[in-house]
């Protein structure tokens, strides 16, 4: 079950990377916790952007919820 939820947020996340490494970024799933919260390390240049965070939560956390409806929420490491 859990492998497959990976699985699931894995695709998502490689449908919104293009877009950040368009702007010299990247992202990679640390883990997903038991209470279905997405914890990921924004890399390059999102690491260090100001709009990093709206980048994250009107992006990539509606990207992934959009195809993982069972996530509560993505969150930067």
């Amino acid at each position: 079950m859990k492998e497959e939820l990976i699985q699931k947020v894995n695709a998502a996340l490689d449908q919104v990377r293009p877009y950040l490494q368009a702007d010299g970024g990247d992202i990679s799933l640390i883990e997903i916790t038991d209470d279905n919260i997405v914890k990921v390390k924004l890399q390059g240049r999102c690491g260090s952007c100001p709009n990093a965070q709206m980048t994250l939560k009107n992006g990539v956390e509606v990207a992934v919820k959009r195809a993982v409806p069972e996530i509560v929420s993505v969150e930067s490491v």
